[in-house]
């Protein structure tokens, strides 16, 4: 069978149970190549040390979310309220972390739009970001936008679709500035392989999993397990020029087949299983 051509990413959400140290350990014996640090699982005191694990454990950083990841308000992380706040904290983060992953991606989405008002978050959003964008460039690294699925819209973020992600980009104008692609977020968009392909290089940051009608907000499914067409849209993505880890980013909190209730060494290998499969069109 023909593997996936990218390399094997894994997000540090989708083994929520793992200490950050255990990620690390973890994941390089199961023959991951690329983690996705989250900045919750990092104590701040430790920042050094821990990063110091990962430049040890040879793998590769495909990405960072960081701890305020948007710049208005969300479920996820309601605090601190203040936009202006928000994007000081995120300033923050790179200040902090990006020595520790040149070359890497931070995850950025515009959160909640206050009171509805969609027009007013993604032009703020656009000048957050290019207040932030040379910050990035300076410190070697990139921003990504990512688009939500519209069950987090009005919670988590103002945009649902590539094509919004791509006009705030657009409107942002800089090279550090690229695109998060989230299956999960963003399969059910009409033509979702002709906007991946239209992306182009933009796409510096791709995350994977699968879908069933979710029991919670954090309810996703090892690739493969699903009903997304993995297969098209992997190949969509490889068109589109990107060549940047394929990271498995999954939730599994609050539904009656809890993932993390699993043995989360063997979700990373069906996980991989999963997307060999996809890539060969065998799922």
């Amino acid at each position: 069978m023909t593997k996936l051509p990218f390399p094997f990413g894994m997000n540090e959400f989708t083994t929520q149970p793992w200490s950050f140290e255990e990620d690390v350990a973890r994941y390089r014996d199961l023959g991951v190549d690329a983690i996705e640090i989250c900045e919750a699982k990092l104590d701040p005191d430790r920042i050094e040390e821990q990063m110091r694990l990962v430049r040890e454990s040879g793998l590769g950083v495909s990405a960072v979310q960081p701890l305020v990841r948007t710049f208005f308000g969300s479920a996820m992380v309601p605090e601190p309220e203040a936009p202006e706040a928000r994007v000081k904290r995120l300033a923050q983060s790179l200040k902090t972390l990006a020595p520790h992953v040149p070359g890497s991606v931070f995850v950025t989405n515009t959160g909640a739009p206050p009171k509805g008002n969609m027009r007013r978050t993604m032009d703020e959003t656009v000048r957050y970001l290019k207040e932030l964008c040379p910050l990035a460039g300076d410190l070697g690294v990139s921003l990504s936008l990512e688009p939500l699925n519209p069950t987090s819209v009005n919670t988590e973020s103002a945009i649902w679709t590539i094509e919004q992600a791509m006009d705030i980009i657009d409107g942002v104008g800089h090279p550090a500035m690229g695109l998060c692609l989230d299956y999960w977020n963003i399969w059910q968009q009409k033509d979702v392989c002709a906007a991946i392909r239209a992306a182009g290089s933009k796409i510096n940051v791709l995350q994977v999993s699968d879908w069933r009608t979710p029991y919670s907000a954090a309810d996703r499914l090892i690739p493969g397990d699903g009903c997304i067409p993995l297969h098209e849209m992997l190949r969509a993505t490889w068109d589109a020029g990107f060549r940047g880890a394929c990271t498995v980013e999954i939730f599994s909190s609050d539904v009656p087949d809890s993932l993390y209730d699993r043995d989360l060494s063997d979700v990373i290998r069906f996980c991989r299983e999963g997307l060999d499969q996809a890539w060969t069109g065998e799922t």
